[in-house]
């Protein structure tokens, strides 16, 4: 559930900062996976294989998350009784991948034309 996600990707922090700037090995990476997720151990070596290729990727995923949960809970605020999370998510996703400030820009003058 929701428990499980948050603490995958805590793990993945831990993981992506490990190998980043801590120096650990990949057996290393693999093994603190091991010990603190109930992933398969092909899965594990999949995910940090791509963080070894991909620095800052895991990191990536969770400011992401922040960045949306504050702009949903401003919307919720400012809109009130108007606020539609199904619109929300709409703006949110029908401009597909984009920079935080851009989105955050974006769903800034989609609260001010609601109001």
């Amino acid at each position: 559930g929701m428990l499980s996600a948050e603490m995958h990707r805590a793990i993945r922090l831990v993981v992506d900062t490990g190998l980043h700037t801590k120096g650990w090995t990949r057996e290393q990476a693999i093994q603190y996976s091991l010990d603190h997720e109930a992933e398969s151990e092909a899965s594990i070596i999949s995910e940090i294989e791509r963080y070894m290729a991909i620095p800052g990727q895991a990191l990536s995923y969770k400011v992401g998350q922040l960045k949306i949960r504050e702009l949903r809970s401003k919307a919720e605020t400012e809109l009130g009784d108007a606020f539609d999370i199904r619109e929300f998510h709409n703006k949110i996703l029908e401009s597909g991948s984009m920079p935080l400030k851009l989105l955050e820009d974006k769903i800034n003058a989609w609260i001010a034309s609601k109001k």
